[in-house]
């Protein structure tokens, strides 16, 4: 389970400094309402840390150290951008252009000056999920905490000093030459190459970039210069771009914002930035797909199928839009109209698992269980030697079921629960379909062994329940239905009237009249419940 807190109750330096004293893996995720970043720890240690629409200062720093020329940082990204799934370090590693070593060293520096950029956010909050790591292959470090803590201390008095002089990253400087020239103050290596840039047209964000300087360390330079009267403010004066490159710069950093929210589970958050990006932009494709996968974790099907049939008329025609349309059509049980979607996906990505699943399941509603079958097995051998889901074997063993194959289903069922050990659905229809088929005594240890691992679902001790009630167990049987009334109180009527029964055979006449009168209140037509509580009446 994620912990989760406000930065005004507890402070990102107190975070981290509890994270490495009780030594835990996973991801910290912090947010200051309008932006994201990540700290990853391994084992109290941190081991990566990025902050979301934060410019990548990686091969900026080496060009700044003399480690690559812009020409070979330049191939690199070019090459990045025929395969996203690569790393520019990985890249200038492979070319020569650096060594191992030195793509650790300037990582560790990256991963730093993200951690101390998060030091700076005193508002927002945090979420720590137990034993997440970064996904892909990036470079795994293991940095103590605690001297990021102290440098950590030390930037955030710092910068509390700067931000009266900086309020803003679009704020524009301008340099004061004639008072500089008449000064015999030496300024620093950082503060000369900040003079080259002042222009009194860059904003604070642009000397960042052009001076291939960090945040800290640029924002210190300019705050010296602004002190000393050397530079000052242009009233009124932001750094001037086209409306277009705006709205689209706006664009992506909601995008980007939205996608991380989306990833670390922030989902209200996450819809809010999708919303933004197509108030910004209604024609963009990627903010109604995500509104839709938004609204699909969140249940929500009517919106999902609205975002995802939208990003479909956008002509987002591909594979992955069909499918999540289908599901939300199938969700809402339009299943017809789901089939021909999950149809259309097929002719896009016709080796797909998943969509053939779906297509198949579209089909088993339908009844039409022939149909079902073959799209089922064909998704089976586009899979080859890659795990099917878990809703493959559902669907399977309930086709076979509907045809009267009970070997097959039974079969389905026990290679499901071993892909999927800790999937309660497939153990226990599995354990079901042993009752059905008569092995009761299987049937029960099933269900028991379920329980014992701690797997929870309402349906699984209801039907525990059932077994244990059948062999005159009514003991074991009353702990089994009063588990699954607890975890859903509404399971249904039998449940209730079989727990009347028990009471009654235990002369609690009163909680067995309870137990009936719940009977009737889920289900008024309960003739046998309606009856035991007239003849239990009759005999007072």
């Amino acid at each position: 389970m994620a912990i989760k807190g406000s930065l005004k109750e507890a402070s990102l330096p107190d975070v981290l400094q509890l994270l490495a004293l009780g030594q835990k893996t996973g991801c910290l995720s912090v947010t200051d309402r309008t932006n994201l970043g990540y700290i990853y720890f391994d084992s109290g240690r941190i081991c990566f840390a990025s902050v979301v629409n934060r410019r990548d200062r990686f091969g900026d720093m080496l060009i700044k150290d003399g480690k690559i020329t812009r020409e070979q940082l330049d191939t690199a990204i070019e090459h990045q951008a025929k395969d996203r799934y690569s790393k520019v370090g990985e890249l200038l590693v492979a070319t020569g252009a650096i060594g191992q070593a030195d793509l650790e060293e300037y990582v560790r520096i990256q991963v730093e000056e993200a951690v101390y950029f998060l030091f700076t956010w005193n508002q927002g909050s945090f979420r720590f999920d137990i034993d997440v790591m970064p996904e892909g292959d990036d470079v795994r470090l293991s940095i103590n905490p605690e001297g990021l803590l102290l440098e950590g201390a030390r930037r955030i008095d710092e910068w509390s000093l700067i931000e009266k002089k900086i309020p803003s990253f679009d704020v524009v400087f301008a340099l004061d030459e004639e008072r500089l020239a008449s000064s015999d103050v030496e300024l620093t290596e950082r503060q000369q190459l900040l003079v080259t840039l002042l222009d009194g047209k860059r904003d604070f964000a642009q000397l960042i970039e052009e001076s291939l300087l960090n945040e800290f360390d640029a924002g210190k330079a300019l705050y010296g210069l602004i002190t000393a009267g050397f530079v000052h403010r242009v009233a009124g004066q932001v750094k001037s771009r086209s409306s277009q490159a705006v709205a689209e710069a706006r664009v992506e950093e909601h995008r980007n914002l939205g996608v991380a929210f989306y990833k670390t589970g922030m989902l209200d958050e996450a819809a809010r930035e999708f919303r933004r990006v197509v108030e910004l932009n209604n024609d963009e494709l990627a903010g109604h797909f995500y509104l839709g996968l938004v609204a699909t974790k969140q249940h929500d099907w009517a919106e999902a199928h609205r975002s995802f049939r939208e990003a479909a008329e956008l002509g987002g025609d591909h594979a992955s839009v069909l499918y999540n349309l289908a599901l939300s059509l199938e969700k809402m049980g339009q299943v017809e109209d789901a089939e021909a979607a999950y149809g259309e996906a097929v002719g896009r990505a016709r080796m797909d698992p998943r969509i053939l699943t779906g297509w198949g399941i579209a089909a088993m509603r339908l009844k039409k269980y022939e149909v079902a079958q073959g799209r089922l097995e064909r998704a089976h051998e586009v899979a080859g030697d890659d795990p099917l889901p878990a809703v493959w074997y559902w669907a399977r063993s309930l086709i076979a079921a509907a045809m009267d194959d009970f070997n097959t289903a039974e079969s389905v069922l026990r290679e499901g629960a071993e892909v999927h050990p800790r999937n309660t659905v497939l153990r226990n229809n599995l354990a079901a379909l042993l009752e059905i088929v008569g092995d009761v005594e299987q049937a029960h240890d099933m269900l028991r062994a379920a329980a014992a691992d701690g797997l929870v679902l309402p349906q699984l001790s209801k039907n525990l329940g059932d077994v244990l009630y059948r062999a005159g167990r009514y003991d074991d049987a009353w702990d089994a239905y009063q588990r699954a009334v607890k975890l859903n109180p509404e399971l249904g009527d039998d449940t209730y009237f079989k727990l009347g029964n028990i009471a009654y055979k235990r002369l609690d006449h009163a909680t067995a009249s309870a137990m009936w009168h719940k009977t009737l209140q889920l289900n008024p037509r309960h003739q046998l419940a309606r009856t035991n509580i007239e003849t239990m009446s009759a005999l007072r």
